[in-house]
């Protein structure tokens, strides 16, 4: 898998990155889920140059011009809820994609820190050739992508596989990396060292999808 590491080089995004962290600003809940959908932008548009184009010719008032646009059939599949943010990110820019959208949470059966990621709910077109775009905004023990993506596979297989996230830990990476096929691609924004010990992204941002749309009661 290649991984595509946004701020490895300086740009704005560390500062959405910097406001999402922040204890203060991301108690609004309206900048925080804007800042997730500018990354999901800037992302959105660095994946792009991955993409395959080819040469159409576009009359214009005064002449013709020959362009260079996208031929990929893009699927976005979003995992809800933190991943709605994202979703409108990507979909600001691949405007004329397909829409998927799938939960997935985190199950505590014993009420301590051991969990299982749980898939309940699906929506999705056919995958079958097209070029699939998955976005979570956290990507911590990799659990909830691969499983995504095991319950996906009855949607058929695609051509392409990128991952989208915001925060990631590197531990989640490796697991990735071994369950992703080898030319997937994962665009985030920044990565940090290690998880706790309930599976948190250390330092990270806290509960993305509460931090957007509030607290929850969860059975």
């Amino acid at each position: 898998m290649q991984v595509n590491h946004l701020l490895e080089e300086n740009s704005i995004a560390g500062k959405f990155v910097a406001q999402l962290r922040d204890v203060e600003i991301q108690k609004d809940r309206m900048r925080f889920r804007r800042n997730i959908e500018r990354l999901g932008e800037i992302l959105g548009y660095e994946l792009s140059k991955q993409l395959k184009f080819s040469a159409k010719n576009i009359k214009t008032p005064l002449g013709n011009a020959e362009v260079q646009l996208p031929e990929s059939e893009i699927v976005v599949c979003s995992i809800l809820r933190a991943g709605l943010p994202l979703h409108n990110g990507l979909l600001n820019y691949f405007d004329d994609a397909e829409n998927s959208f799938i939960s997935a949470y985190r199950h505590h059966p014993n009420n301590d820190e051991h969990f299982e990621i749980v898939v309940e709910y699906l929506a999705s077109p056919s995958l079958e050739g097209k070029t699939l775009i998955l976005a979570d905004p956290m990507l911590a023990t990799g659990g909830s992508f691969v499983n995504v993506m095991n319950a996906l596979k009855q949607m058929g297989t695609p051509k392409k596989i990128h991952l989208v996230a915001v925060i990631g830990a590197k531990e989640g990476i490796a697991h990735l990396e071994k369950e992703f096929p080898e030319d997937s691609k994962l665009w985030i924004a920044t990565i940090d060292k290690e998880l706790n010990d309930r599976g948190y992204i250390i330092p990270g941002l806290g509960d993305a999808g509460d931090l957007c749309y509030g607290g929850k009661l969860q059975h």
